[in-house]
């Protein structure tokens, strides 16, 4: 076995981040590591590495393997240049060819060894010659030209300093890095941050040929699916681990089959609980005295009906012992299913054009964010919105929900339009009081109404509603947030990065609200699967500037590759 994580925990004050985890990692198999945001999954890759202690447990490393995590390759790198980064990190592929070459050396000069000892050497010159090979050592500097091609960072200079690059070149380059050392175990933290779609589709198909471990922290359900072959989540609630043997969408299919069952086991138990209940009712209420006796034998009738009434006293004992452990450990109602405005009509949405910008600039200082766009939102719309990082996307949709000012241009938005804002960096959130005090704040209705409504989207716990919102994990507050668009009642969503910083169960159930959602939507998002699924349009930003597709993401592609 190349990794075993035996029976982890791990706790920060009263904050019990992992719980007994436990799983195995075999050699050359890769595996995806998910669950909520704030759920253990880096302080996880942080005690494989070392660089954490757990509170109990431990973590065994098969003998010699070499650990490779992109984190660890950056640490110390600022002041390097990308060709010295690259050296350091195939530091171990250049002692074994080194070794490889001495090794040569020796046994060229037989007659100088002994018989043993030239055993001894074949032993390590084939084991040694099987990790170099292994680790790609015979196509080095052809492999550093398609790993940095296929990472867009080919581009760069070779000898400029880590310093100077951004944050996704830095972590392009770390990556490439991490690639090439080609270590026995990949330890993978959200790799697919900072790369476009050609990078990640490049990516899938290295990682698919890998020959060593991997283990991937994603919430990337294309990228999972196209390169492990085992999901291992950390729940939420329990912070204890659960493996499912398959790719995401075995995961996907295991989790609705594991609801089913749910829901049928809690209604079940439900009935049985009412049909007790009737059978306690009905015993308590027959009364074996009510009929006098049919003869003149009262000892035989008093004997019968003193029967009888402990027969009924039995019954109703066993049923009260059955309640009282039902009880005990009742199994939870399901959460009710996610649904966004579910009384909308698209017919009060009275305007065949909801939105119209036109024309629309903005700058920040001497940044041009967005320069002279122009676009409307029909009533049927299923808009996504792609582009770099930077290039205005957030701009726009900010513009679009009348959170930020633009410098020129008009914007507008029909009377009967409702919007729903969701927004990635959460500048929208109120964060004063409770958790339970930001999802009712400028509501009005019974406070109890609205606690089971929260509660009911299965989003939290009783004990999380009276957390301080300040205080609230990313994913939580994500969650928060959506549980607001819920009850906003909306006809028109605005969505930025939805699918960010929630479980992988929470965001299918949320896609779907959207898919079932009859009112129109533009989202900007990353998400591959998400964008398959939904759009009927694409919007490309870039440089400020915005071009339009009409089709799906498919047709989108097409358009692309012939371009």
């Amino acid at each position: 076995m190349l990794l075993t994580i035996d029976n982890i925990s791990k706790a920060y004050g009263d904050n019990q981040v992992l719980n007994h985890v436990t799983f195995a990692l075999p050699f050359g198999q890769k595996l995806g590591l998910v669950g909520a945001n704030g759920v253990g999954k880096s302080t996880l890759i942080k005690i494989i590495i070392g660089e954490t202690e757990p509170d109990g447990g431990a973590v065994r490393l098969a003998s010699g393997a070499e650990i490779g995590y992109l984190a660890q390759t950056l640490t110390t790198a600022e002041t390097q240049t990308i060709d010295q980064l690259i050296d350091m990190t195939l530091g171990k592929i250049r002692q074994i060819e080194v070794r490889v070459r001495q090794l040569e050396a020796l046994m060229a000069q037989p007659d100088t060894q002994s018989r043993d000892n030239l055993d001894c050497l074949l032993a390590q010159y084939t084991e040694l010659t099987e990790q170099f090979e292994r680790r790609g050592g015979y196509d080095l500097d052809y492999q550093l030209d398609q790993v940095m091609a296929g990472l867009d960072v080919a581009h760069l200079a070779r000898d400029r300093r880590v310093a100077t690059l951004s944050g996704g070149e830095k972590s392009r380059v770390g990556l490439a890095a991490l690639l090439l050392a080609a270590p026995d175990l990949l330890l993978l933290d959200e790799p697919t941050n900072h790369l476009d779609f050609a990078a990640l589709d490049w990516l899938e198909r290295y990682l698919q040929e890998y020959k060593g471990g991997v283990l991937v922290v994603s919430h990337d359900r294309h990228f999972l699916n196209q390169t492990v072959t085992t999901i291992v989540e950390i729940q939420e609630h329990s912070r204890e681990a659960k493996q499912y043997s398959g790719n995401y969408d075995f995961y996907a299919q295991m989790k609705e089959q594991e609801r089913t069952k749910w829901i049928e086991s809690y209604w079940a138990q439900q009935e049985e609980i009412r049909d007790l209940r009737k059978l306690m009712k009905k015993k308590a209420h027959t009364n074996p005295f009510a009929r006098a006796p049919r003869d003149n034998d009262k000892f035989a009738y008093t004997f019968k009906t003193e029967k009888l009434q402990s027969s009924l006293s039995r019954d109703i004992r066993s049923a009260e012992e059955k309640l009282r452990r039902i009880e005990e450990e009742p199994i939870p109602k399901p959460p009710s299913e996610l649904k966004i405005n579910p009384d909308f009509d698209p017919q009060a949405l009275t305007s065949k054009t909801p939105i119209t910008v036109d024309g629309v600039s903005k700058r920040y200082d001497d940044h041009c964010v967005l320069d002279q766009v122009s676009c409307t939102v029909e009533s049927q719309s299923r808009i996504v919105i792609i582009g770099p990082n930077g290039a205005g996307k957030s701009t726009l949709l900010k513009i679009m929900a009348g959170v930020a000012w633009l410098d020129s241009g008009s914007i507008d938005v029909a009377p009967s339009v409702v919007i729903g804002h969701l927004d990635q960096e959460q500048e929208t959130l109120v964060t004063h009081g409770t958790l339970f005090d930001v999802y009712r704040d400028g509501r009005v209705g019974d406070w109890e109404e609205f606690k089971a409504e929260l509660l009911g989207y299965g989003l939290f716990i009783w004990p999380d509603l009276m957390k301080p919102a300040a205080t609230l994990s990313v994913g939580q507050k994500r969650k928060l947030q959506i549980a607001n668009l819920m009850a906003q009642k909306a006809n028109l969503l605005l969505l930025d990065e939805p699918t960010n910083h929630i479980s992988l169960d929470v965001l299918e159930e949320f896609e779907q609200a959207l898919l079932d959602f009859a009112g129109p939507v533009v989202a900007i998002s990353h998400d591959r699967r998400f964008i398959e699924r939904f759009a009927n349009e694409i919007w490309e930003m870039r440089d400020g500037r915005l071009t339009r597709f009409l089709g799906s993401w498919e047709r989108y592609g097409e358009v692309m590759r012939v371009a």
